[in-house]
């Protein structure tokens, strides 16, 4: 199995960063189309995704140096500014009203900021594997900087996991359960397969998993 994670790694990055571009235009036109709040969300979501994939696939054919270090520190600060808005499409697909929904939309603010300010704290480091060249959190990022990282990774899939079993429950609809339970699933895969080194790459797949998700309820939810 891991022979066949490092062949693929390559060219499967390119791949994944077009899917993700697809599906942004999917959701841009979703919402264009029906004004559904999670279309454009799912829209931002998925374009820090996009972004991920496409530096990572950059670093087949970029060298580490300076140009790959200010693109990569920028995986990092739009991960921060973006990956919070999971907490809002919780909060839409549960149907909150108008005041909880301000006080989900305040406390995704403060992670917002808290999510750009880790990403220009992270001291990054040069990698090299599967034949790419990444940037990655470095001994020396300052611990805040690591616990709000943890945060937003973690923090975020849980209670859409959560939200997605509540909705299934009350909207006979699965699509948000999955989109939290697969990027969770393949998160552990890594890990649970000893390619520690991969995580990243095994982690994409339930990123792609979350997006087409999201799309299948935003669609779902428009349609309603």
């Amino acid at each position: 199995m891991r022979s066949m994670l490092l062949a693929s790694c390559p060219v499967m990055l390119w791949v994944i960063a077009a899917i993700h571009l697809l599906f942004i235009l999917l959701a841009w036109r979703g919402w264009k189309r029906t004004k559904e709040p999670l279309y454009l969300l799912t829209a931002l979501v998925v374009l820090g995704l996009f972004y991920d994939a496409l530096i990572l696939a950059c670093g087949t054919v970029l060298r580490e140096g300076a140009l790959l270090s200010a693109l990569s520190r920028f995986r990092f600060v739009f991960h921060g500014a973006l990956i919070p808005l999971l907490f809002p499409i919780c909060a839409y697909a549960l149907n909150f009203n108008k005041t909880w929904k301000t006080i989900v939309w305040v406390f995704t603010g403060v992670l917002i900021a808290l999510g750009i300010a880790e990403g220009f704290a992270t001291v990054l480091s040069a990698q090299q594997v599967a034949g790419i060249v990444r940037y990655t959190s470095g001994d020396a990022t300052p611990g805040w900087a690591q616990a709000v990282s943890s945060v937003l990774s973690y923090g975020t899939v849980v209670p859409l996991i959560l939200a997605g079993i509540v909705v299934w429950i009350k909207q006979k609809t699965p699509a948000l359960f999955l989109a939290g339970f697969l990027m969770f699933l393949f998160s552990a895969l890594g890990p649970a397969t000893g390619n520690f080194d991969l995580i990243f790459y095994i982690s994409m797949f339930g990123e792609v998993c979350m997006a087409l998700f999201f799309l299948l309820y935003a669609r779902k939810k428009a349609a309603a």
